[in-house]
C-alpha cells in the first residue's frame, strides 16, 4: 500500500497537506492554501513532479560526503 496525503484546516482558514507513510511517519508537508481546491491541486503538482525529481544538495558538504550515510 501507498503513502497517502491527508488534507487538514490550519486554524488560519487554509488548508495544508502532509504526505504520510504506511508507518504513520509524516514524510513532507505542503505550504497553506486559501482554498481546499488549490490544496488538491498542490497535492496533484506533487504527484507529476516527484517522480521525476532530482536531489538538490545546497550543503556546504554535499550528497559525496560518506559520513551522511
Amino acid at each position: 500500500m501507498a503513502g497517502r496525503f491527508v488534507i487538514s484546516e490550519d486554524g488560519q482558514g487554509g488548508f495544508r497537506f502532509a504526505l504520510v507513510a504506511n508507518n504513520g511517519q509524516t514524510l513532507a508537508v505542503g505550504e497553506g492554501y486559501p482554498s481546499k481546491a488549490a490544496c488538491v491541486n498542490g497535492i496533484e503538482t506533487v504527484r507529476r513532479n516527484a517522480p521525476e525529481a532530482v536531489i538538490d544538495d545546497r550543503t556546504r558538504r554535499g550528497l559525496g560526503d560518506q559520513s551522511l550515510l
